[in-house]
This record gives structure tokens, sequence and C-alpha cells, in this order.
């Protein structure tokens, strides 16, 4: 009895995005069909970018693909924030100009972004190339009554714009003063901030209106938002920590100026904790991006990040990150798997259809995915979830097996001349074409969802397994040959019965996170979560001859 054909591909869902101004989530409606004009906050490049930066510029590279998936026009626009108390203050110390430093540190952001596969936003804009626009928007608002001059210095008046904290719902008695730039008892309120500041002996400054200045922090990305995306666009993103003081601003100040202006939805992502604590520059507990990729790859640290749903925080940890890197190991190397077991039949004109069952679990894994990338980017669904990545893997991983034992048989069924129980069993199971097809779907269903989430490596899976495995080596201090030399002894150990010997020597292999597998011609290894002392009576005992010590398939 033939097979019934399977459901056609799902209708494609409607995308809701978390909208912080409402505090819901909302049917995504931009405002001109298929074109989305997007505004992240970027970095103030004076150090080397935090692992916080990481979460935030992974998050929306996550919503920048998936929109472009969906098969919008999408125009993004990332700031670099190049002149600040922070960029001109280390200059000094460094004794270079901050044209010099901010540009230094805009390179190398770049180089990490591109290391954690952030595609190239559209633009790029940086303050020092906007001031004309700056000072045209700070004169509109004074010219509307919301802003005032004293000696130089502009500010926005809170008092005279009842919207004020719309976006965050405070109250003017909760605002800290002081809490990026030192307090001016000039100010009529408290909580008036500053959109020009005076020029200061040894500092950049530029002509205006008000005298020789510089921006003040919030005005930059009103200026730079509307000259890119007009006064109404549609996404406007960043981390929490924005929303007051800096986005709560930019909103007062681009209203104040243009009535009209509007963002259709403001979105903010979570923290990174370390010890349940924000990390930071500011509070010195932070790890760079270069930290992180020195130890691991680039891939594990974006998988790691996306693995938590974007608006709630992620908590680092070694053992989280540690997974993450065991995780993007094993999805690489079963692609791997998969490509070497393929490439034997790409040539070949295979014409029978994918059976039913994967291609239902190709549609299942294609709807899953839609419904929870849909349903506000959850990606940790996505990798973990219910007709997730995982089943897909497995399912490669049984096909690959069971293709293997099939060909072993038919080889061993040729050789004895069977045919006629070869071809009565030809009409009830399986044969190589059905594997090779149900594969090929597989494999081309996870490689498409993880280029959308930026996982699919950009080199070949042979070198990104190989840098996994460089990686691995340098967490466990030890160079490939003094691997292999541990491997020799514990080999040398099995062979002359000194099973304790052999079993340290794998042991502690696992405590830095090198899995060894024996094989019947050698011992292979591979990268693994290193084995904490609990865990450590879970590993099999040598005195099994021929035994896997650990899969090489953690799912």
């Amino acid at each position: 009895m033939a097979e019934p054909p399977p459901p056609p591909p799902p209708s494609q869902p409607q995308l809701k995005l978390f909208n912080s101004m409402t505090k819901a989530k909302e049917p995504f409606q931009p405002r001109v069909e298929g074109k989305v004009g997007m505004y992240v906050c970027g970095v103030t490049p004076y150090d080397f970018s935090h692992v916080g930066h990481a979460r935030a510029y992974v998050a929306f590279d996550v919503l920048y693909r998936y929109l472009k998936f969906l098969g919008y026009e999408v125009e993004y626009v990332r700031n670099f924030t190049d002149i600040d108390d922070k960029i001109i203050r280390r200059a000094n110390e460094a004794g270079e100009t901050h044209t010099s430093l901010s540009s230094r540190f805009i390179n190398e952001f770049l180089l990490d972004m591109a290391a954690l596969q952030c595609l190239p936003p559209t633009r790029e804009p940086r303050v020092t190339e906007h001031i004309e626009h700056i000072i045209e928007l700070i004169t509109k608002i004074m010219q509307n009554g919301h802003g005032y001059a004293i000696e130089g210095d502009v500010y926005f008046s809170v008092d005279g714009f009842p919207e004020y904290l719309l976006l965050s719902g405070r109250k003017l008695d909760q605002n800290r003063a002081g809490e990026r730039v030192a307090v001016d008892t000039r100010k009529r309120n408290p909580a008036d901030f500053a959109l020009w500041k005076s020029a200061k002996e040894g500092e950049p400054s530029w002509e205006s209106p008000w005298g020789h200045g510089r921006p003040g922090w919030h005005i930059e990305c009103s200026a730079m938002s509307a000259h890119y995306l007009g006064h109404v666009f549609d996404i406007h993103g960043g981390g929490r920590d924005l929303i007051f003081p800096h986005h709560e601003n930019e909103l007062a100040q681009s209203r104040a100026a243009y009535p009209e202006s509007e963002v259709i939805c403001w979105m903010h992502n979570g923290f990174v904790n370390k010890d349940d604590q924000k990390m930071s520059k500011s509070e010195n507990n932070f790890f760079t991006i270069r930290d992180i990729i020195s130890l691991y790859h680039p891939m594990a640290l974006r998988y790691f990040l996306i693995r938590t749903h974007y608006r709630s925080d992620v908590n680092h940890s070694d053992k989280a990150i540690e997974n993450a890197s065991d995780r993007v190991y094993y999805i690489y190397k079963t692609l791997y798997d998969c490509d070497e077991m393929l490439s034997k039949y790409r040539e070949e004109a295979i014409s029978v259809p994918v059976p039913a069952e994967e291609q239902n679990l190709v549609n299942r894994h294609h709807k899953a995915f839609l419904d929870n990338m849909s349903d506000d980017l959850k990606t940790t669904d996505v990798l973990d979830g219910e007709d997730g990545l995982t089943d897909l893997l497995k399912a490669i991983n049984s096909n690959m097996n069971d293709l293997k034992k099939l060909q072993q048989k038919l080889e061993q069924e040729q050789k004895k001349h069977q045919k006629k129980q070869q071809q009565k069993q030809q009409q009830t199971q399986k044969q190589p074409e059905d594997y090779i097809q149900g594969l090929i779907a597989l494999e081309t269903e996870i490689k498409d969802k993880l280029s959308v989430l930026g996982l699919m490596p950009p080199s070949s899976l042979s070198e990104v397994l190989n840098q996994l495995k460089d990686k691995a080596l340098k967490r466990a201090n030890l160079t490939e040959e003094q691997l292999q030399e541990q491997i020799q002894q514990r080999t040398v150990a099995r062979k002359n019965k000194q099973f304790e010997v052999s079993d340290g020597i794998r042991k502690h292999l696992a405590t830095l996170g090198i899995s060894l597998m024996d094989e019947p011609t050698c011992t292979s290894w591979r990268p693994c979560e290193p084995e904490r002392p609990e865990e450590s009576g879970s590993v099999t005992s040598d005195r099994v001859p021929g035994k896997i010590n650990k899969s090489s398939d953690p799912a």
C-alpha cells in the first residue's frame, strides 16, 4: 500500500513583536508594505566591546535576518557614538586624538561583529558626520519652545513636554540626576538634559548658533534616525538599559521638534549577567567579546546568546558556554557526516520522492520554526523545543546509521548471490535512494534555518570542526601532539591490562573537555563539556573492550 502524500507546506503566520511602549506583543505592520526601517543604537567606541554588546547586536541581527527571510526589504541603521566624554578622556590618557581612538575601536568592533556573523547594517553613521543635522534639530526644538540656552549650553525642558516619560512609565522624581553626566545646577529642572554642550579647553568642538561645542548624548540618534529613516519608522531597538534615559529622551526630542514623529515598535533586549549582576564596563565585571572567542568558537558564543529569548537576561557561566560549544560541535559534525555520506551520490539522478516520514518531519519543523520566530523571535524553542532543531539532527543520525546497515546488508547479499531474497525485501523496506532523498531534505532544512539564525559557518564544515577542536585544546592547555601522546599511553596501558592507568588518563582528559572514542582500529577524540567531579561516576570504564566511552551524539 502506497504511503499517503505529505501535507502541503504551512502558510506563513503573522509576525508579532513585543512593543516596549505598549508592554505587549503586537502584530507587526510596517509603515510601507514590504519595507522595514530599523534603527538600533550602536556602541561608544572607546574600548573593546563586551559580551553585553554582543547580546544586543546578535539579537537584532536575528531580527534583521528573519525580516529578510520573510521577504522584507530592510533599511537597517546602527550608529557609532564617536564623540563622548569617555572617548575624550580615554584619548587624552592615551595621548591620541578622539578620532584616532574611536576609529580604532570602531574597526575592532566591526571585526567582532564579523566573527559573530552579524550582517553589516545598511548604514553605520557616525555622530561626527552629522553635526549639521544635529544642530538643525536642536534649532527646531528651541523654535518650538522646548529648549533653552545657558552660557553656550542648550537643554531640553521637560516641564514643557507633558509626554515625557511616556515610554518608560517613570515618574519625574525617579530620575537619576548625574546618570551619565555631571549635575548642572543652572538647569530649570534637574531632569532637563543636554542637547548641546559648550566647548571646554582641550576638547573637540564645532561651531553652532550657541557658540563652539558638541552634541549631548541623546540628540544624535534623534537626528540620524530622522535623516536616514524619516520622522516615522518601524523599529527602534537597543538594550533594556536604554529605555531610560536614552530612548525616553530621544522620543521627547523627536516629538518636540516634529510632533508627527513616531516609532511603530520599540524593542529592547535583556542583559548579560555575571553572578546575577548586569555585565557592564562601568561595573568592571565584564568579559570582552575577544576574551570569550579566544577560548570558544564565535559560533558557540552566538549559540549561547540566542539560546535565551532576546528579552530575557542571559546568565553567563563557564558551564553554559561549554554546553553551547558542545552543541555547535554536534550540529556541525552531524552535517559534516551527512555531507560526506551524500557526496557519493551528488552526481546521481535519483528520481524517487522524499519519503513521507522525513517530509512530514521537515514540514513540522518548518511550521514550528515559523510559528516560534513569528511569535516575538522565540529562538529558545527553535533550538530546544518540540519539533525543533534537535529532532532533525537525530533523524539525520538515525537515517545515516540505517543507510550504513542497509548498504552492508546489500553488499553481503550480493556476495552470496541471494537475488531472490533481495528482490522480496526490496518490496517492503526502504532502499538507499529513499534514505538519500530523506537525508538531502533534512540537511537542506537544517542549513536553511541555521542560516536564518546566523549559525551556518562561513567556512567549510571540516574547517569549523577543526577550529572547534583547536579551541578545545587551548582550553585544555594541550597541543595536538601532547594529546596524542596521552592517547598512546592509554592504548599501551589497555594492552597491558593496566586499566586503572588507562581509566585515569581518560577521566583526566574528560575533566579537560576531551572525550575519547575507541573505534575498531584507533582512538579518536572530540571536544565535550568538561566532566565535573560529581559526573565522573557516569564515565564508562576502560574494562569494557571496544566500548565507545562517550557518544559522539550528545542529544
